[in-house]
């Protein structure tokens, strides 16, 4: 079994088994380098735009990884993880946790895991590196590290930090990773982004391109701000100053606090609870 090594900023772990477990990513076709015996396609949609043409040049390297698999091989998608009963466990939050354990469940039975032996594994299973990974408390605060950075993923962590902290303010810090797919997913982000209280924005993070002066964290704000209240941050010295991440603000309010992006936002958040 491979888990996690949330210790070494990885989430990676050698195994002692004959299987390797490798979650794969299809910017540049990427994941055409592997050959599965079972793959599991969670699902498809617009990313990486950048590279890919449209919805259908992303498909097609989706049809292209399956038919690697091999004839002995398995291809798990959502029509037949789902039929596998949630009336499993789990220590972490949200509907797209439970999706992945449904996935995971329908895998293991290819290789003769039985569905209540897997679920004996999931009660223990604590999260992955910076995928709604808990990392502690601070007078009240509540602090998690996030690697969502699509707003499919940033809709889905949010949802289910609301689900673990009703009673709690949702604040979500949040780097956009690239100036490109701020732009396209702009009106997405928005919405994505308006399901916590209180956002802070902070400079993009640059990859693989550019300058653009025609978007910018402050843009994103703004439009954000139209729905919930929402800023800009340029550094990890100017958060510590704001409400909620200051005692001074406001001492007895509860907030649940999201570090999001998969940039390095997360170098700040020891810097937030030490």
């Amino acid at each position: 079994i491979l888990t996690n090594n949330k210790d070494q900023n990885s989430n990676f772990k050698k195994g002692e088994s004959e299987y390797l477990v490798v979650e794969a990513c299809e910017y540049k076709r990427s994941f055409l380098n592997l050959s599965p015996k079972i793959l599991v396609i969670t699902n498809i949609e617009p990313d990486h735009l950048d590279y890919y043409k449209d919805l259908e040049d992303i498909k097609s390297a989706f049809a292209e990884l399956k038919s690697k698999v091999p004839a002995d091989g398995f291809v798990i998608t959502e029509a037949e993880y789902k039929e596998v009963k949630p009336d499993f466990e789990l220590l972490v939050p949200g509907e797209h946790n439970i999706s992945n354990a449904q996935a995971a469940i329908a895998a293991v039975e290819k290789i003769g895991i039985t569905n209540q032996k897997a679920k004996e594994f999931l009660k223990d299973f604590r999260g992955t590196w910076r995928r709604l990974e808990y990392k502690g408390e601070k007078a009240g605060r509540i602090f998690y590290d996030d690697y969502a950075h699509h707003p499919t993923e940033i809709k889905a962590s949010l949802s289910a930090l609301r689900e673990k902290y009703p009673d709690r303010e949702l604040v979500c810090v949040f780097q956009p990773h690239q100036q490109e797919r701020t732009k396209i997913f702009f009106d997405e982000f928005v919405k994505a982004l308006s399901l916590a209280d209180t956002v802070f924005v902070t400079p993009i993070f640059m990859a693989r391109e550019k300058p653009d002066t025609t978007i910018s964290n402050k843009i994103l704000a703004e439009a954000v701000n139209k729905f919930v209240p929402a800023e800009t941050v340029e550094n990890v010295e100017e958060l510590i100053l704001l409400t909620p991440f200051t005692l001074k603000g406001d001492p007895n309010k509860n907030f649940c606090i999201v570090m999001m992006g998969a940039g390095d936002i997360y170098k700040w958040t020891p810097k937030l609870i030490e």
